[in-house]
């Protein structure tokens, strides 16, 4: 008997053992979750410059002036014939031997292209013409030369190459039939022919 109730004292012991080391592990208190270390925030700036100006909007873009050529205008309603014979598409003209666009050239061009943004359907054939003299061959190479740089430098600001043709007369066709300088360098020329409007 004496050794039943000892063994029942140590069974005892040892659940008491047991549940005190449970309460005691429950009870321990876990250490606090570590917070990474922040850098204090900059001190307050004691400096008086006033915050950056807001960006002003940009221009209104310039109002548009009227013109003497408008889609309205006489051009819209005649043949293309009768818009060739009083052309406000100007020639531009070239030093001899030359297929380079001079500062005169370039005004031309300029104000031509003007025309040519007023009515955005029109296409144009730019023939180049050279004066009398010179073979046939030179002539046509020439002419081609110049009226090949006309349409570039419309390409350049912009117009599709589709509107500005091209093609070389050589010297067939003179805008002065004479023999002499005056004709020669009336002669040097690109004219401008509105083939479709």
């Amino acid at each position: 008997m004496r050794v039943r109730v000892m063994t029942h004292g140590i069974r005892y012991v040892a659940l008491l053992m047991t549940t005190t080391l449970l309460l005691s592990a429950a009870c321990v208190r876990q250490p606090a979750p570590v917070t990474p270390e922040t850098s204090p925030p900059p001190p307050a700036s004691t400096s008086t410059t006033p915050p950056p100006a807001a960006t002003p909007p940009p221009p209104a873009p310039p109002p548009v002036v009227p013109t003497e050529l408008t889609p309205d205008d006489e051009f819209a309603s005649r043949s293309l014939e009768e818009i060739n014979q009083e052309s406000p598409l100007e020639p531009a003209f070239f030093r001899l031997d030359s297929a380079e666009l001079d500062e005169q050239a370039l005004r031309v061009l300029e104000a031509n292209a003007e025309v040519l943004r007023r009515y955005p359907t029109w296409v144009v054939t730019i023939e180049g013409h050279c004066d009398e003299r010179g073979t046939p061959e030179y002539n046509l190479g020439l002419g081609e030369r110049r009226a090949l740089a006309a349409q570039q430098y419309f390409i350049e600001i912009g117009f599709d190459a589709s509107r500005v043709r091209t093609v070389s007369y050589g010297k067939e066709f003179p805008f002065d039939p004479g023999h002499d300088d005056a004709a020669w360098a009336a002669n040097r020329r690109v004219h401008f022919v509105i083939t479709s409007k």
